[in-house]
């Protein structure tokens, strides 16, 4: 898992019985995490079945339930989400679809809930996935729904994204 996340986690004031959502979790390195933390509500949202099979046989006691084989744009906003952890997620969506991830975020947080995560402070040279993107760019996206607690370049990144990463952590207004 990477260092901004992790570091984030450590510090969480959250309580145990908090709804924490991935989306697009991929392996779910950070679902494990913070499942072996104690954090009884960890929901996974991905639409490859691969990556909640691959979670659940690393983690056997991943609560089934907690693994939503769903389009993150059609999940329910009820009951909502007291967190949202971005990562890699967003830099895999299509450009044209980030307005509508803001907007789905917002709907399935709670009032003052949050969203955190990384968000790529760059361009690439080739066509992805991953986009990149820019501050003023995501600005746009986020200003509408969240109040924005931190939002600058990761210190502590890996190496080779040193510098090429924003840690963001909004609240929903």
């Amino acid at each position: 898992m990477t260092p901004p996340l992790r570091d984030y986690f450590q510090q969480m004031s959250l309580p145990g019985s908090a709804r924490i959502l991935i989306p697009g979790a991929g392996r779910g390195y950070e679902a494990e995490y913070l499942h072996a933390a104690g954090f009884e509500n960890v929901f996974v949202a991905d639409i490859a079945p691969e990556a909640l099979r691959a979670l659940h046989q690393r983690v056997p006691s991943f609560p089934v339930a907690h693994l939503l084989e769903q389009d993150f744009f059609a999940l329910p906003s009820a009951p909502a989400y007291d967190l949202i952890v971005e990562q890699t997620f967003f830099c895999a969506l299509s450009p044209g679809l980030r307005p509508a991830y803001a907007r789905q975020c917002a709907a399935l947080l709670q009032p003052g809930g949050t969203l955190m995560g990384l968000l790529f402070d760059t361009e690439f040279a080739t066509a992805g996935p991953p986009f990149g993107g820019s501050r003023p760019e995501y600005e746009s996206y986020f200003a509408p729904y969240f109040d924005f607690l931190h939002f600058a370049s990761a210190y502590n990144s890996i190496k080779p994204r040193q510098g090429k990463e924003l840690f963001i952590c909004l609240r929903k207004k």
